[in-house]
């Protein structure tokens, strides 16, 4: 029985964490960027605000060139900077 109950816990905290991580993953969209941006400026300045604004420039680029995975991983890195 307790063998039982320690799977079915496991189980269900395994399905509370993988919705939370699907999140974290950006789509490269001008609704994302414009989120980000504005999210971005309210950080305080300092090395992550500024590491952050320059995967955003590269992002912008990347989707300029329709480089979607390129961008994707920008704005994914942004997104981890911004913690």
């Amino acid at each position: 029985m307790f063998k039982g109950l320690l799977s079915a816990l496991t189980m269900l905290s395994l399905f509370a964490v993988a919705p939370a991580s699907a999140q974290m993953a950006m789509d490269c969209t001008e609704a994302n960027m414009t989120k980000m941006s504005a999210d971005m400026d309210k950080m305080p300045v300092g090395e992550k605000k500024t590491m952050a604004m320059k995967e955003m420039g590269m992002a912008k680029e990347m989707m300029a060139k329709k480089d979607m995975a390129g961008c994707k991983s920008s704005m994914d890195k942004m997104s981890s900077m911004m913690k």
